[in-house]
C-alpha cells in the first residue's frame, strides 16, 4: 500500500477514535465526577524531530493516540468537567478531519486506478 493511503487511513482512523472519545464525553456529561477528555491532534511519524528555537516553545513529545484530561476546564458543582458546546465543537472538528482523510484516500484510489487504466 503507498504511504499516502497508510496515511489516510491513519488519519481516517485516529479521527474516528476521537469521536469515541467525545461521544464518551457526551454519554456522561451529567455522570458526577467525570472528566473529559480528548485525543492529541494527528501527526505523521516520518522519524522528524522538532527542534525548540526558544524554551518557552511547546514541545511535540507526545503521542497522538494517547487519551487525556482536558485541563482549565469548568468543574460543575457535582465535579463534572464536560461543556457541550466545547464537545459539539470537539466533535465536529474530528467529523471534518475523518472526512478530510477519506477524501484523500478515496482520491489516491481514483489516481492509481487510472494509472491502472481501470477507471
Amino acid at each position: 500500500m503507498p504511504a499516502i493511503l497508510r496515511l489516510a487511513a491513519g488519519a481516517a482512523a485516529h479521527a474516528a477514535n476521537r469521536q469515541g472519545v467525545i461521544a464518551t464525553n457526551v454519554a456522561n456529561a451529567d455522570t458526577p465526577g467525570f472528566h473529559a477528555r480528548d485525543m492529541n491532534p494527528f501527526v505523521v511519524d516520518d522519524g522528524f524531530q522538532l527542534r525548540r528555537a526558544d524554551e518557552r516553545h511547546l514541545a511535540g513529545t507526545s503521542r497522538q493516540s494517547e487519551v487525556f484530561k482536558l485541563r482549565n476546564a469548568a468543574v460543575d458543582p457535582n465535579g463534572n468537567t464536560v461543556d457541550l458546546e466545547d464537545q459539539v465543537l470537539r466533535g465536529i472538528e474530528a467529523a471534518r478531519a475523518h472526512n478530510q482523510a477519506i477524501t484523500v484516500y478515496r482520491n489516491n484510489l481514483d489516481i492509481l486506478r487510472t494509472a491502472l487504466g481501470r477507471r
